[in-house]
């Protein structure tokens, strides 16, 4: 194996997660639930990407919304400041800063972000202050529980620590904007009026609430543009200021700056008519503190929305466009729990013990592992594809992800098979809404002759993609190796039963379809991943194609179909067999073409990244080899070996590039020995975040553990905050599905082994198994388990704990709880 491009040390090191300066501008953290969109907490501190109204829309900016401080002291003049730390070069808007953005303001003079999802904090810095100020925001996110993890709001707690030697008058104020009927900003960075008018702020208090319930009488609870949003307050001491001043130019800003700013506290200008048609207002709630010397409080937000109707269509509408036109809108999930924003808010408090309990539960199983740091990270950064606006859920239940998610709207529609084949985070965190997917898969879109629309399109419309009218053979083979998975981590065999017959329809089209000959090598024209078709016997397919074929053949015989088992498992031996000795180069498994340019967009004898994305996946399930175990080792060593790249600056990618320069990446595929197709397929020399994930969760399977940990740092580092957002990892879109692949990696280092439905789980740690930790998950519990080596006998012992849900007669590592 080649040289590491990291020490040893720098591999396994553990301990707190990396820190993110005000420097680090592509820093934004998501905060939101599952199905509800999003508002990210860039490292300033700033509220940034507001993504709540049912689309990306990633650098939205809702103006005059942001939190501020005044301090009030004894012989001292009051100080006011915006809660963010300075802004940051460039400063190039075209038509200077807009008042909106505050850019005027006073604001702290440093700033330092740190993120263990679901949380983050924000320590904030400021020698010229008597306070101490740090931020703690977080939604609540509580695995195997979607509804409290899709809660559309967000709880933002800042709490601040008197330095001085006197007591102080504290006063942390919430400004926000009454977004109903927002439809964007124009060339100027002001807000297109259109969508306002009618728009209410009215203050609001009962038990253990106080703040603004902001909403509009304008829209009908049908219309898209229906909704409100709430800031509240648990504090008991509250100013309010339900409107900022009705007046011209930027009058409104200067008015509240100057009330805040006399004496800490807010006045209510009184105003009781909703705003005039075209117009808007802020509101702005504070809570009050009195900090005695050495003594710290806390100001607890929560920050809550409620925009129930998106458009029934894959395809999404501009928001501009959005004003009173005709279109047929779905309800997200929420909207079956709630009627308003302040009741989001009122559900928060009112159980926010367990909320917060549950969610601290998680962060900690998760973040009190002696698994790498950065492999935490990867872990735990790539949940937010679950929360972003990637992926929705309506009303009935149904789960629906894009592939991504551009700018202003999804990329890459329909629960795309063959992209979230990679995925492993929503399975074991959230197995229900998994389950919703397979559901699609089998029961909507699998036709009668066994053909699986490998892009939903028929619960969910929307213009169909140019390329989703050829069946994916992987995406398909996938499908069927997940719901073996599914069926396995849940125990659930009645459920598998319901779901069989699709998916035995799906298996004998795609014994049909790729597999011409009936050898159990698919050589047909296979649509895959790389969007482009593949011809002849190759072994992302071919491999993919075994899987489906194993976990068929056990599905079947639990079914009672045992003709089709029988079927299905004398195809898999005959195929793997086949399968090694037509395509094993010795090396690695390379495609077979008598000309590789007979076809456009092949790979040839070239070492492909996905080669054994079958493998990887069914060591996740439990399968066991579907091909010779040392044939698997030495592929994927090579794949490391061959593909990754510790320098891109003379890299000739004309394709799209994820990495660059000095940058460490695995590429999707070489040709060590020559024989590059004159045209190879369109991604073969990109770096994609979910295939490195996947490949480094294989290296650990096959026990090159320092190879699949090199893999996993190049992939964080690139994501410093200051390049890429540490908690968006980009392919085609931003927050990509695939990179879920990184989920893989826990069940790789800890050795967890799954099978609910016989009732056993194992681990066998791949590191620090003499005092190893972990959180661990199934379809009907999770937990924690330690490992610890005994100094005196030597022996290991072990001790594991169920944080939710049951394992009731469920045996661990052979034994009985």
């Amino acid at each position: 194996m080649s040289k590491l491009p990291y020490s040893k040390q720098d591999l396994h090191a553990t301990g707190s997660q990396r820190e993110f300066g005000r420097d680090a501008a592509q820093a934004a953290f998501l905060l939101g639930g599952i199905g509800t969109g999003n508002i990210s907490l860039g490292s300033r501190g700033d509220l940034r990407d507001w993504e709540i109204f049912n689309r990306s829309a990633k650098g939205q900016r809702l103006p005059y919304s942001f939190f501020s401080i005044a301090i009030i002291g004894e012989g001292r003049a009051p100080i006011t400041r915006v809660l963010e730390s300075r802004l940051v070069p460039p400063f190039t808007e075209s038509h200077g800063f807009q008042p909106g953005t505050l850019a005027g303001l006073p604001r702290l003079e440093d700033s330092c972000m740190r993120g263990e999802y679901p949380l983050v904090y924000v320590e904030f810095e400021d020698t010229s202050l008597p306070v101490d100020i740090m931020l703690e925001a977080y939604t609540p996110f509580v695995p195997h529980e979607p509804d409290d993890s899709g809660l559309p709001a967000t709880l933002l707690t800042y709490r601040v620590k008197n330095t001085g030697e006197d007591p102080l008058e504290v006063t942390v104020v919430g400004s926000l904007l009454n977004a109903v009927g927002y439809t964007g900003l124009n060339r100027f960075g002001s807000l297109k009026s259109e969508g306002f008018g009618g728009n209410i702020n009215e203050f609001r208090e009962e038990m253990g609430l106080r703040g603004l319930h902001l909403h509009s009488g304008r829209y009908g609870k049908d219309s898209l543009l229906h909704g409100g949003l709430s800031l509240a307050t648990t504090n008991s001491r509250v100013t309010v200021k339900r409107h900022w001043l009705r007046s011209g130019w930027w009058d409104n800003l200067r008015e509240f700056w100057d009330d805040l700013s006399e004496d800490g506290l807010l006045t209510d200008l009184g105003y009781s008519e909703p705003s005039e048609d075209g117009k808007t207002d802020v509101g702005s709630i504070g809570a009050v503190e009195t900090i005695g010397p050495g003594e710290a409080k806390e100001f607890r937000f929560v920050l809550s929305w409620y925009l129930p109707n998106r458009v029934r269509s894959w395809s999404q509408v501009p928001q501009g466009d959005a004003c009173g036109c005709e279109q047929q809108t779905v309800r997200n999930r929420y909207a079956a729990r709630f009627d308003s924003a302040w009741d989001v808010s009122r559900y928060v408090v009112s159980n926010l013990e367990r909320l917060d309990g549950a969610t601290r539960a998680f962060h900690d199983a998760l973040f009190g592992s002696t698994l790498p740091s950065h492999v935490l990270d990867a872990l735990s950064a790539n949940i937010t594809v679950i929360r972003s606006p990637t992926c929705f859920w309506l009303e009935d239940g149904s789960f629906f992800g894009y592939e991504g998610c551009f700018d202003e709207g999804g990329c890459c529609s329909g629960n795309c098979t063959h992209v979230w084949n990679y995925a492993q985070t929503l399975a074991f965190l959230f197995p229900s809404l998994e389950r919703s997917m397979r559901r699609t898969e089998f029961q909507v879109e699998t036709d009668e002759d066994g053909k699986m629309n490998f892009r939903a399109y028929r619960e969910i419309p929307g213009e169909r993609s140019w390329d989703a009218f050829e069946p994916a053979s992987d995406g398909q083979c996938g499908s069927i190796m997940r719901l073996y998975r599914e069926w396995k981590m849940n125990g659930d065999t009645a459920w598998m039963e319901g779901l069989w017959p699709g998916a035995r329809r799906a298996m004998d089209f795609a014994c049909t379809r790729w597999d011409t000959d009936g050898d159990g090598v698919t050589d047909g024209k296979q649509h895959n991943t790389y969007d482009i078709e593949f011809y002849g016997p190759n072994p992302l397919s071919g491999v993919m194609f075994l899987g489906a074929l194993r976990t068929a053949t056990r599905m079947a015989e639990a079914a009672g179909d045992y003709e089709a088992a029988q079927r299905y498992g004398t195809l898999f031996e005959m195929g793997r067999a086949n399968l090694d000795e037509a395509l094993w180069n010795g090396e690695y498994y390379v495609q077979k073409l008598e000309d590789v340019d007979a076809y456009k967009y092949q790979h040839g004898v070239g070492c492909l990244a996905d080669q054994l994305l079958g493998q990887a996946n069914a060591h996740v399930a439990g399968l066991g080899y579907l091909l010779p175990p040392a044939h698997v080792k030495r592929a994927i060593g090579s794949v490391f070996r061959h593909n990754l790249l510790t320098d891109f600056s003379l890299h000739d990618n004309c394709q799209r590039v994820y990495a660059l320069n000095d940058e460490v990446g695995l590429i999707a595929c070489t040709w060590p020995g020559g024989g590059r197709p004159r045209i190879p397929f369109p991604y073969s020399h990109e770096v994609w975040t979910g295939i490195e994930y996947q490949v480094a969760a294989h290296l650990i399977f096959e026990g090159l553990v320092d190879e699949g940990l090199t893999v996993v740092k190049a992939v964080r580092d690139r994501h410093d905050g200051v390049r890429r957002n540490p908690w968006n990892e980009v392919e085609c879109g931003h927050h990509y599905a695939r990179s879920m692949a990184s989920w893989g990696l826990l069940v790789a280092l800890s050795g967890f082994s799954f099978d609910m439905v016989q009732k056993e789980m194992s681990f066998d740690p791949a590191i620090n198994a003499d005092d190893f930790r972990c959180f661990w998950s199934t379809g009907t519990a999770w937990g924690t388990y330690r490992q610890r080596k005994d100094p005196e006998t030597g022996e290991r012992d072990w001790d594991i704990d169920v944080l939710h849900g049951s394992l009731e007669g469920v045996k661990v590592n052979g034994r009985d709880l």
